[in-house]
């Protein structure tokens, strides 16, 4: 609201500083600051409302150290972040952007069935819209030399068929990515601060590329995809971080409040539905590293448990519990040192990525 006020005075004359909000650095930091604010000053109120409604965390004991103190923080904190978040949106995106507002098609509350209708809105709003990038088939892909790959070349068909075919498995990439990185998400908040922490890391490197990607300067000096406009989801990534970072303060160990379902999908669906925006899904595995450890420590547990069951009669883990960070836990690592470690591997993964923009 802010950027179109802005630009409405701008165009009234010569009013001193209304040209700010021309610039994407500016909005960026003042999204985060104010939505950092938000999340650190409205989270303690929130707080203590989840408090008084007892709406507070039922723990199942499964042995890990520590777990039982935990029962009756309370959850549903995902509010606090959600809230924080449309605050610096709505302040200084611009709202009529077709990135924004295919951002903030999020749901809160969206499981497995309405995960799926939301990849396939998305993916169909990527395909047919003409506000976006008019390569609509074209994609980020590290280690070759143009550093594209156009989804057309996957198609075993070729004609008519095989342009359907084309936009079937790109469609269908988008609905995995999404679906992928909402449960990776909620896979990964089993302790405080991880989940919103690794976030925040993952937001902040989306940001930076999507900036990139929306300046024809810099997109042509890196050698990039060119994408007009999705500059602006790097101000929705900078208030998606800044509210993160507000929410932190009360999330690290001992965490005053959890996230629960309704922070950890709508983070996860933030950041698969900003990667496909701006065409960088393919380094989600990169860039997401640690959400694709703990989902595939699920998936390997699972899988070698069942078949070993059917085999033996008893069922074999591969590791002492899953997801991933459950493990070490039970081998007696503390949890702040457990969250701490996977930060430090979400900012190597996170630059790894970023440096995967120059690697041909």
């Amino acid at each position: 609201m802010l950027y179109h006020l802005f630009n409405w005075l701008e165009s009234l004359g010569h009013i001193p500083g209304a040209g700010l909000m021309n610039y994407l650095s500016f909005r960026a930091m003042l999204a985060a600051v104010i939505s950092m604010f938000i999340a650190f000053f409205v989270g303690k109120k929130i707080i203590a409302l989840l408090r008084r409604k007892q709406i507070g965390e039922d723990i199942r004991d499964l042995g890990l150290e520590g777990q039982m103190q935990k029962k009756g923080t309370p959850t549903m904190g995902g509010v606090i972040i959600i809230l924080a978040i449309l605050t610096g949106v709505l302040l200084f995106c611009d709202l009529t952007n077709v990135y924004v507002i295919l951002l903030q098609g999020m749901s809160a509350k969206m499981k497995l069935i309405l995960q799926f209708g939301l990849g396939l809105v998305i993916a169909l709003s990527v395909c047919i819209s003409p506000d976006i990038h008019s390569d609509n088939l074209v994609t980020t892909i590290p280690f070759v030399k143009a550093h594209e790959l156009d989804y057309s070349w996957l198609s075993p068909f070729k004609g008519q068929l095989g342009v359907y075919c084309s936009w079937g498995i790109y469609m269908a990439m988008i609905i995995i990515v999404i679906l992928g990185c909402s449960n990776g998400t909620n896979l990964t908040d089993g302790m405080d601060g991880l989940a919103s922490g690794t976030s925040a890391i993952v937001g902040v490197a989306i940001g930076v590329m999507a900036w990139l990607s929306g300046d024809a300067l810099n997109s042509a000096y890196l050698n990039i995809m060119y994408i007009p406009g999705s500059g602006e989801v790097a101000i929705y990534m900078s208030a998606f971080v800044g509210a993160l970072l507000g929410f932190l303060w009360y999330n690290t160990f001992p965490a005053q409040v959890f996230m629960g379902d309704t922070g950890s999908l709508t983070i996860g669906g933030v950041i698969g539905v900003s990667a496909v925006l701006i065409r960088k899904e393919l380094l989600l595995p990169v860039l997401c590293g640690i959400f694709l450890m703990e989902s595939l420590s699920v998936i390997i547990q699972r899988t070698h448990f069942k078949r070993t069951k059917k085999k033996y009669g008893e069922g074999r883990r591969v590791f002492l519990m899953a997801p991933l960070h459950h493990h070490f836990q039970k081998k007696g690592v503390p949890e702040p040192r457990i969250v701490t470690r996977f930060w430090i591997v979400g900012i190597i993964l996170a630059v790894s990525t970023l440096a995967l923009l120059k690697i041909r």
